[in-house]
């Protein structure tokens, strides 16, 4: 099969790592692609959320570097998540994605 048959297969996330929306694949053993990188930008966030609660979130799939929560009217319910590692921040995102937080699902 070519690469697009097994796009095509994938099943989509709601995370996006950096400047490309990544589409994961269920299998653990998978390449990533070269635009993926160690940044995430998480959508939907509770407004209330704080950056404590986002560390235990995203910290049990790997060390954080930083957080970054949105605090603006035009920025709230977002914030960027850094990752150490490269594969810990694939493993937040198929983990994650669609998770319930507060009553929202994390995009």
């Amino acid at each position: 099969t070519t690469n697009e048959q097994r796009w095509q297969t994938c099943r989509s996330i709601i995370i996006e790592m950096g400047d490309y929306q990544y589409t994961s694949r269920k299998a653990t053993n998978s390449r990533l692609p070269p635009e993926v990188n160690r940044i995430l930008y998480v959508r939907n966030l509770p407004f209330k959320i704080t950056a404590e609660e986002l560390y235990d979130m995203f910290g049990k799939y790997g060390a954080v570097y930083q957080i970054r929560l949105g605090d603006e009217r035009d920025t709230r319910g977002t914030a960027f998540v850094t990752y150490e590692d490269i594969y810990d921040a694939k493993s937040a995102v198929d983990h994650l994605s669609g998770f319930n937080v507060g009553g929202r699902y994390l995009v």
